[in-house]
């Protein structure tokens, strides 16, 4: 049988530049190099073993509704709401209700926000 662990999510974005600066301002993901090309993808490091590779497609067309997501969990979870707010990151629950969090059956706080590309991203308190 074969094991997988995940490796990275990759992201095609229109100004490489703003997303990279996003990304560092909201989860403070630090970047490293670029070890497959010499492309102008950038690559940041999501905790030590994870990463996101953001693809610069300055004439993509990029569509994506809140169903295609990716999400963060973190045990801080109040705090990173509060930070969203600081920063003027507006969220919503999964209803788009806005500056309100949604709690879950099983009882998992969430968020939901948008990159400058408008990809959707959830923060969980699923630790």
């Amino acid at each position: 049988m074969h094991t997988f662990t995940f490796n990275h999510i990759a992201l095609s974005v229109k100004d490489v530049n703003a997303s990279v600066a996003f990304y560092q301002k909201v989860f403070q993901f630090q970047e490293i190099p670029n070890t497959a090309s010499t492309s102008k993808t950038r690559w940041l490091a999501m905790g030590s073993t994870k990463q996101l590779h953001l693809i610069p497609r300055p004439d993509a067309d990029i569509k994506t509704n809140k169903a295609v997501h990716f999400a963060l969990a973190t045990t801080n979870f109040n705090a990173f709401v509060n930070f969203l707010e600081e920063i003027e990151v507006p969220y919503s629950d999964w209803r788009n209700t806005p500056n309100k969090g949604y709690i879950r059956k099983d009882g998992i706080k969430q968020v939901y926000f948008q990159d400058p590309d408008s990809y959707w991203i959830e923060v969980n308190n699923d630790i």
